[in-house]
């Protein structure tokens, strides 16, 4: 659904994060990986949209997100 829609996954799932890479997403749509202690629930958008906002290059990449860094990789061309 993230290809067909041009759109970026968020997950905090690690094994979902290593699937969708091994399933060969083109770069047309990209992934953020959370690694970092989950939010409290009151304020887990802000938090998130916060960390997300640092960026405008997401799309494309395989990106994970932890305190303090951030790595990509590219995905693979669409």
């Amino acid at each position: 659904m993230a290809e067909t829609e041009l759109r970026i996954l968020l997950t905090f799932d690690k094994d979902f994060g290593e699937l969708a890479w091994s399933a060969g997403l083109p770069a047309s749509c990209g992934i953020i990986l959370f690694r970092m202690p989950t939010p409290p629930a009151a304020a887990i958008g802000e938090a998130l949209l916060a960390r997300i906002e640092e960026r405008s290059d997401w799309a494309g990449h395989f990106s994970v997100i932890e305190a303090g860094r951030v790595r990509m990789r590219s995905l693979r061309p669409a």
